[in-house]
């Protein structure tokens, strides 16, 4: 890899910490009259959304920088690290995951389909086999 590569892949795996940072800040997001009007506190699970977005994106950009396991999935294991550290000990020693489905959704979101996209650009690098 040359080193605008690295530096590429150091600015996705940044991100991918940053964006699992902000997702579980704002997880326990709800209508409850704090930040938004008051729906008797219906959970907005629009992290979840976030993160079913832009972690793929990710490792889709990843891929496209060098389709080795290792480059592909970087900013999938940084965003799946951060997320486990940051949730169980957060700041201060709060645990930012919740113990209700939207933990469990947001680890899904962002790990299924960042997994289906790392699935694909492995694949198209083996090619057909002869």
């Amino acid at each position: 890899m040359q080193p605008r590569d690295r530096v590429l892949l150091g600015v996705l795996m940044l991100d991918a910490v940053v964006l699992a940072v902000v997702e579980l800040l704002y997880l326990p997001l709800a209508f409850d009259g704090y930040l938004l009007p008051n729906l008797d506190g219906l959970p907005l699970p629009l992290m979840p959304i976030l993160a079913a977005v832009s972690t793929p994106w990710l490792v889709a950009a990843a891929g496209r920088i060098s389709p080795r396991l290792a480059v592909a999935s970087a900013p999938l294991l940084a965003w799946i690290v951060t997320v486990a550290w940051f949730g169980m000990f957060g700041p201060g020693g709060d645990m930012l995951l919740t113990s209700d489905w939207r933990s469990l959704l947001l680890f899904g979101a962002g790990a299924l389909p960042s997994a289906i996209v790392l699935g694909r650009v492995l694949a198209t690098t083996l090619g057909p086999t002869t």
